[in-house]
């Protein structure tokens, strides 16, 4: 196939140096040329990173006493660091993909493609994906890519560093007169903050029913930076809404494919443990969709945990059953068996924790065991049993520079000690819901 293709890249040469020539060239002449031009790009891309794949395999960067490939490229060809990183993980990634190589190769694959599909792809599923990617956009390639990746078990780290970046700072400019508040938080999270500032908005909106809210004589970002300022007030005041609430006020939709929840692998819009907490209690619909994602039929919502069993639930725990904790707001009621893998709804296999120890069971690495005598205890992301009642002076010992030492003894690295370990605070989330997705064509969604 070599032969053909030079060929066909001299006559695109040629067809470039003649619109290049034409000082008036026709949209439909300049159109051609682009997408030549960028097919051509793709080919030179996938040799570049060929040659850098030999050169990383030769270790020919040691030549200049750099310590990666990374660093030399970054050095020699005027790469960021970052997009250096990138350039070498897709090209080893290449070479147990050969189809998607081939594709690439011949410039029928954009870069922006190729770098999301071998996040994901692999010898079971590369003809699939590559078939999907080569009919959609490189923005349909990433999302599905990234679903497919929230959807595996080692999402859960991804959860862990979004928790653990979550921040906030307030940035005062006197000379203009205004704050600026810039607020980092985890996906799920910050839809919640989205869908409160519309909640908020909608007074305002059915009081100037006649304009949109894109039409008004405020800007739309304008609108939101006072529905943010709202809140505040009515949280500061105490005052409740008096308007009607339903559920479809605070509804988040988040697809995940059934077989994700399940734990055999598929698509999810987020972390699938942080899937499987959110679902632990909330409402259920089940929506039938055909391949389109056109809905066929919607079931009538159900609540996950009944109400009566959260009665005795909470008869029995009275708040967050985490040790030393007790917490009476933002609690819910954990699976220990989780239902989507066929735990029962029952005051056997069910715990109220609240909102920081439910996320450290999912997403931060406790587990809860039952002992001797049948009962429930927690246990640590590092093997150890929480005591009931504190803990004891022999409890933590070795929780500093010995336990550092003894870890990184059996362990690779210092980014596993930290993913070990559960997050310092987690903030109480307002409701939510979202949509499951089943592998066929049906989906649940929840609040």
């Amino acid at each position: 196939g070599g032969a053909p293709m030079a060929t066909d890249a001299v006559a695109r040469s040629a067809s470039a140096a003649k619109v290049r020539a034409d000082p008036h060239p026709s949209i439909d002449a300049l159109d051609r040329e682009i997408v030549n031009l960028a097919a051509r790009i793709n080919a030179a891309t996938y040799d570049f990173l060929v040659l850098i794949r030999c050169f990383d395999e030769r270790a020919g960067w040691l030549a200049w006493a750099f310590d990666s490939c990374a660093e030399w490229l970054h050095w020699r060809c005027d790469l960021s660091l970052n997009a250096a990183r990138e350039k070498v993980r897709v090209a080893h990634a290449l070479k147990t993909l050969p189809a998607i190589g081939r594709a690439f190769a011949e410039g029928r694959l954009s870069y922006s493609k190729v770098r999301a599909l071998t996040r994901v792809a692999g010898p079971a599923n590369e003809d699939e994906l590559l078939t999907f990617a080569l009919g959609t956009t490189a923005a349909r390639v990433e999302e599905r890519c990234r679903e497919l990746r929230y959807g595996s078990g080692t999402s859960t780290r991804e959860a862990v560093r979004a928790q653990a970046r979550r921040a906030l700072s307030l940035h005062r400019d006197p000379a203009r007169g205004t704050v600026s508040i810039t607020v980092e938080l985890p996906l799920e999270a910050g839809e919640l903050v989205d869908k409160a500032l519309d909640r908020a908005l909608e007074p305002v909106l059915e009081e100037g029913a006649s304009a949109s809210p894109e039409l008004a004589g405020e800007s739309w970002s304008a609108q939101r930076a006072d529905a943010l300022v709202a809140l505040a007030k009515a949280y500061l005041s105490g005052r409740k809404d008096g308007s009607s609430r339903t559920s479809d006020h605070y509804q988040v939709t988040v697809h995940v494919e059934e077989s994700a929840l399940r734990g055999g692998g598929g698509r999810s819009g987020l972390p699938i443990e942080t899937v499987r907490r959110i679902a632990c209690d909330s409402d259920l619909m089940v929506l039938v969709e055909n391949h389109e994602g056109e809905p066929l039929s919607v079931s009538r919502r159900t609540r996950t945990v009944p109400t009566a069993l959260h009665r005795a639930l909470w008869a029995r725990d009275k708040g967050c059953r985490f040790p030393g904790c007790g917490r009476t707001r933002f609690v819910d009621a954990h699976h220990i068996k989780h239902w989507a893998n066929g735990g029962e709804h029952s005051l056997e296999n069910m715990l109220l924790l609240c909102t920081r120890h439910h996320t450290w069971v999912h997403e931060g690495g406790f587990t809860i065991e039952k002992d001797y005598a049948d009962r429930w205890f927690f246990r640590r992301p590092d093997g150890r049993a929480v005591p009931a009642c504190g803990y004891r002076p022999e409890d933590m010992t070795d929780d500093g520079a010995e336990a550092v030492t003894e870890y990184f003894d059996g362990h690779a690295s210092a980014e596993e000690l930290e993913a070990a370990h559960p997050f310092a605070e987690l903030r109480p989330p307002a409701e939510t819901s979202m949509v499951r997705e089943a592998p066929a064509s049906t989906h649940c969604l929840w609040r």
